[in-house]
């Protein structure tokens, strides 16, 4: 805490230089406002609550953050989860690499955020749930936020602008499919640089997409900061097996940017590649059964799920509109009208759709 205080105050004279901005401590940890990792002791490991804004109850929302600062220069790569309050297995993924990455055969920073959304886990939402009050927004869609502004906006702004845009050379954001609902491993991305970044994670699924507004990876892209969104299977769980995966995709990412020695291995030969996708939806309310399984290659016409009503007669046969590859499926056979069966990915060759369509 000393050591922190005092570099904080040495930066801080200096011009032009944010500072990391120590202001309290709980149980030991100390509370941050602004980090900077540059002012980091080389070789070690830091751990802080970032104060990312206030409850109605005047207590301060803390996030956690792991920073690992080589013991020699290289990039500063930025490593965030549970955006999303219900999306759980890139929270163990980066338990994992705090564990497990030695900084002293660390080249660069790795800073990690085990829990972007602190009122979304406490209530496991997928939205930014600070309260039942009114309708809750979605984190991932108000990025670079506002500092002084509404309350979701002002605790983006601060996460923006004190914790993720000034420590990131590049980026990965983890999340899963939301409640009801689940992935393959999948990456999203959207420039070349992007889609080579998705391809050292070895996804079963890569989609190059234009992607949403507001979201951390798209965010930071548009910046010029390459990010990637990798998503990791299904939701409110521990997965062991997409929890190794999604670690060991980091540190093939960490690999090819000389953070960690050894050879970077290549993206095996059973990924897809895809740039659209069709959501298959639910024509009527009712109970569904789903007839291939997660991830399987599928053919236009043939039959991806059946639809029952309450005594168990079927009421629909449900087909693919088109060939491609399942890349997402329901988990909860409770359907209401519209809602998704399954998604389609597949390349489409028009050349105005090579960066996703």
């Amino acid at each position: 805490m000393k050591a922190v205080m005092a570099a904080a105050a040495l930066l801080a004279a200096s011009a032009g230089m944010a500072a990391t901005e120590a202001s309290g401590s709980l149980d030991g940890t100390a509370i941050i406002d602004r980090l900077e990792v540059g002012d980091q002791p080389a070789g070690a490991v830091q751990r802080y609550w970032f104060r990312a804004g206030t409850s109605v109850l005047g207590q301060p929302w803390l996030v956690p953050v792991v920073v690992i600062r080589g013991a020699r220069p290289g990039p500063r790569l930025m490593i965030t989860a549970g955006i999303h309050g219900d999306e759980l297995n890139g929270i163990a993924v980066i338990h994992k690499l705090a564990q497990g990455i030695d900084p002293a055969r660390l080249a660069g920073t790795v800073t990690l955020v085990p829990g972007l959304n602190t009122p979304g886990l406490l209530q496991s939402s997928r939205e930014w749930a600070a309260d039942f009050s009114r309708a809750s927004p979605n984190l991932n869609r108000v990025m670079p936020g506002k500092e002084g502004g509404r309350d979701v906006d002002d605790y983006a702004g601060r996460l923006w602008a004190r914790l993720i845009r000034p420590n990131a050379d590049l980026a990965v954001d983890l999340h899963t499919q939301s409640r009801g609902t689940a992935y393959v491993m999948y990456a999203f991305a959207s420039t070349a640089r992007t889609r080579r970044m998705a391809e050292l994670m070895a996804p079963d699924v890569i989609k190059m997409d234009k992607g949403e507004k507001g979201t951390v990876e798209n965010t930071l892209t548009d910046d010029g900061v390459p990010a990637i969104t990798l998503e990791l299977g299904r939701p409110e769980m521990f997965d062991d097996s997409m929890i190794a995966r999604g670690e060991a995709g980091i540190r093939n990412l960490m690999r090819e940017q000389k953070m960690l020695e050894g050879a970077v291995t290549p993206l095996p030969p059973g990924s897809f590649v895809a740039n659209s996708s069709e959501s298959v939806r639910a024509p009527r309310a009712g109970w569904a059964r789903l007839l291939v399984p997660l991830g399987s290659a599928v053919t236009k016409g043939q039959a991806v799920a059946v639809m029952t009503d309450a005594f168990g007669r079927v009421t629909d046969a449900i087909t693919a509109p088109l060939a491609g590859r399942i890349s997402s499926s329901f988990t909860d056979p409770r359907r209401e009208q519209g809602g998704m069966i399954v998604r389609i990915v597949w390349w489409n060759p028009d050349p105005a759709c090579a960066g996703g369509c």
